[in-house]
């Protein structure tokens, strides 16, 4: 009996599954209308200047971010399905996850991608009178580790010798 009721648990990964698929349709949905706002502004009231440009620039590499995040959201929701609730779902091959490291891996390399476009906004609107240097070292760090997790964390947590191509002897 406690083994049946552990098989039918996995199914309580829809609530991840429908929670991250419905964020992702939102995020999409937000950002889209955000697109199309951002573009009528900018013919409308927008200021033809370098100002301008860079301005529209950085809402635009923002935007990109946004969108990126909404289809990660969606990659998770499908991996969430896929590793819990039914593996036969039919997928690209570029798409194939094994196992939740690989849905880690790739929420970190979101994370990596946000800082970086978090930090060219506060760049950019900068005006010199705070002091972003401390920011700057702050997400160079958290960029770091990321970078370390990435590189080299995920197949350390795997406990794999690594593949010499070789025997010792």
């Amino acid at each position: 009996m406690l083994r049946r009721a552990l098989a039918a648990s996995r199914y309580l990964m829809f609530i991840a599954v429908i929670g991250t698929f419905l964020a992702s349709i939102g995020i999409l949905v937000y950002d889209g209308v955000t697109t199309v706002s951002i573009i009528i502004d900018a013919f409308i009231h927008g200021t033809f200047s370098e100002t301008g440009a860079k301005h529209v620039a950085v809402e635009t590499i923002e935007l990109i971010d946004l969108f990126l995040l909404g289809t990660v959201l969606y990659i998770v929701a499908l991996g969430l399905y896929v590793l819990f609730i039914d593996d036969t779902l039919p997928v690209p091959h570029w798409l194939e996850i094994s196992n939740l490291d690989d849905l880690k891996e790739i929420l970190l390399r979101v994370i990596a991608v946000l800082l970086a476009v978090a930090f060219l906004g506060y760049v950019v609107d900068w005006n010199g009178s705070t002091n972003i240097l401390a920011l700057g070292v702050a997400v160079g760090l958290v960029l770091f580790a990321l970078g370390f997790l990435l590189n080299g964390g995920f197949r350390a947590s795997n406990h794999q010798p690594p593949d010499k191509g070789h025997r010792d002897n």
